[in-house]
C-alpha cells in the first residue's frame, strides 16, 4: 500500500455516503408530500424542490414516483428471499418461511428507522392501500414476489412446479397470512417495527393449527 492510497480511498467513502444521504432526503421528502399532499397530486419537481436537488438527480436515484413510494419495501423484500436463501435444507418449506422472515426483520427493522421515521412508514402504508393504483401495484409486486418464493422452495425441495403445487399453495398462504398481518398493523396504533414483528410471528403461528385442528370448543 502506498503512501497515497488511504487518501484516495476517502473521497470515494464521502461520495457514497453523500449519495445515501441524497437518495434517503428525496425518500423522506416524497413520502412526506405524498402522504399529505396525495400520490397522484404530488409531482416529481415538488420532491427535488424540497430536496434542492434537480430532477436529473431525482431519477438518478428512482425511476420514478412509483419507486419511491416501494424503496423500502424493496429493501424489506430483497433481505427476506436472502434469508429464505440461506435456510439450513433439512428445514420444512413453511418452516423456512418463517424463520426467514423473522430472521429479516430482526436487522430490517433497524434499518428501516435509520432511513425513515416509522410513523411515516405506516402512513406510507395506509396511502398504498387507499390509493387504487398503488394498491395494483402493490399486488402486482406481491405476485411477483410469491412466484420468486415459490421457484426458490420448489428449487430447495427439488420440485418441478409444473407438475407439483405444493411449493405455490405453501407460498400462497405464507403470503396471505403475512397480509392479515400486515393490514391489522396498518389500522393500529403502535407504529413501531417490534408491533409490527410481533403480529407477523403470532399470526404466521396461527396458521397450521387453523388449517388442521378443530376451533371448536367441546
Amino acid at each position: 500500500m502506498t503512501e497515497g492510497q488511504p487518501s484516495a480511498a476517502l473521497p470515494i467513502g464521502l461520495r457514497e455516503r453523500k449519495k445515501r444521504r441524497t437518495r434517503d432526503a428525496l425518500l423522506v421528502a416524497a413520502l412526506e408530500l405524498f402522504t399529505t399532499h396525495g400520490y397522484e397530486e404530488t409531482t416529481v419537481d415538488e420532491i427535488t424542490d424540497a430536496v434542492e436537488v434537480s430532477q436529473r438527480t431525482f431519477f438518478r436515484y428512482f425511476a420514478g414516483k412509483e419507486a419511491v413510494v416501494f424503496a423500502v419495501q424493496d429493501m424489506v423484500e430483497s433481505r427476506f428471499l436472502a434469508e429464505l436463501l440461506q435456510r439450513p435444507a433439512g428445514e420444512a418449506p413453511f418452516e423456512a418461511m418463517r424463520r426467514a422472515v423473522l430472521c429479516a426483520w430482526n436487522g430490517i427493522g433497524e434499518a428501516v428507522e435509520a432511513i425513515i421515521p416509522v410513523e411515516l412508514h405506516m402512513r406510507a402504508y395506509r396511502m398504498i392501500e387507499s390509493t387504487p393504483s398503488l394498491l395494483a401495484a402493490h399486488l402486482r409486486r406481491s405476485m411477483d414476489l410469491e412466484h420468486q418464493t415459490a421457484e426458490l422452495i420448489a428449487r430447495r425441495e427439488g420440485l418441478d412446479m409444473a407438475h407439483d403445487p405444493r411449493p405455490r399453495v405453501a407460498v400462497a398462504a405464507f403470503s396471505g397470512v403475512m397480509r392479515a398481518a400486515g393490514q391489522l398493523w396498518g389500522q393500529g396504533r403502535d407504529t413501531s417495527m417490534e408491533s409490527l414483528r410481533t403480529l407477523t410471528e403470532t399470526y404466521l403461528d396461527a396458521l397450521t393449527p387453523a388449517l388442521s385442528e378443530t376451533w371448536r370448543t367441546p
